[in-house]
């Protein structure tokens, strides 16, 4: 099923804008839409000076002109909304901050089309329907928990795509790995598609640039807490990275954890280890501006109770 929306804009071209070219004076006129998304309905003859069609993104404008957009935009809906429980944490008119538990997908995918995130935003917010992705800006793995912010509005929408790219949103997480580390550090590799291995990322010459902060929380016997902090956001970044480094996190069996137990530890560590089925991958941290009101907003999600769990054995004596 799809739906169409019709886009219709208008407005006077303010004189300080003489000499600018059109696809910038687009942007800065309807800031709501992005600028490529702009440009394109320019080639596609849907933008318009004092009545004459314009097709060169790169005109220059006079200042004073009436400037027209008409066109529309088709939504494609295959995706069903489902009651599936949200755990949110912040909502207004403009955004939505959802806390993910573990097992929730996040985009349904050829064979998984029911029961993911998109799904139940559908649901909680049937007006998601008219954005791109249901106004999903990001993702976090199936097992990873923790923190995402989802657009409400398509100017919404375009302000947070842009502040990812910029890389002015702020994700911290938090990471189990198997080993005592002493200090934090940057890993600075490259990642891309494993080269044999197609459902799976790698740090490979040809990915793209990719850079991951860390530094010790807690230490303990055989483990460490870590706190990262993701400069890019590439797929399985954190996983790929640590692995890359001999460090794979914590129940992460796709990029190389392997069951270990340090000496003497209580039958109830070994259990908790046992049990776990995940990585021990927790986006806890996120601060944003708000892309409406320009506010500086940080929010946290409290450890989830299976690495709370893990963490709790790791500290007895």
């Amino acid at each position: 099923m799809s739906e169409t929306n019709v886009i219709d804009l208008n407005t006077v071209i303010p004189e300080e804008y003489r000499g600018l070219r059109l696809d910038v004076v687009l942007a800065k006129c309807f800031p709501e839409h992005s600028r490529s998304r702009l440009a394109e309905w320019a080639k596609q003859s849907k933008v318009t000076l004092n009545g004459k069609i314009v097709i060169e993104p790169k005109a220059k404008v006079q200042g004073g002109e009436t400037l027209e957009v008409k066109t529309e935009l088709a939504v494609v809906h295959t995706d069903t909304p489902e009651p599936i429980p949200l755990d949110i944490v912040y909502e207004d008119d403009e955004i939505l901050v959802i806390n993910k538990p573990a097992g929730l997908v996040v985009h349904p995918a050829a064979g998984n089309r029911r029961g993911t995130l998109l799904n139940a935003l559908l649901f909680h917010a049937a007006g998601l329907s008219h954005l791109p992705r249901a106004g999903i800006v990001h993702r976090l793995d199936k097992e990873t928990t923790g923190l995402m912010v989802v657009a409400k509005t398509l100017e919404a929408h375009t302000a947070l795509v842009a502040a990812m790219a910029k890389r002015e949103i702020q994700r911290e997480y938090l990471a189990i790995v198997a080993e005592e580390l002493i200090a934090g550090g940057t890993i600075d590799e490259p990642i891309g598609r494993h080269p044999h291995q197609r459902t799976k990322m790698a740090v490979t010459t040809q990915g793209k640039p990719a850079r991951t902060h860390y530094r010790c929380k807690m230490r303990y016997r055989g483990f460490t807490l870590l706190e990262v902090k993701l400069e890019t956001g590439r797929t399985h970044q954190i996983r790929v990275h640590f692995s890359h480094k001999g460090l794979p996190l914590v129940g992460d069996n796709v990029y190389g954890w392997r069951y270990k137990l340090p000496p003497q530890s209580s039958l109830e560590l070994q259990r908790q280890l046992l049990a776990f089925r995940r990585q021990a991958l927790h986006a806890w941290r996120l601060s944003l501006l708000h892309p409406i009101k320009g506010e500086k907003m940080t929010w946290e999600a409290p450890m989830p109770q299976d690495i709370a769990n893990l963490i709790s054995c790791f500290a007895e004596k």
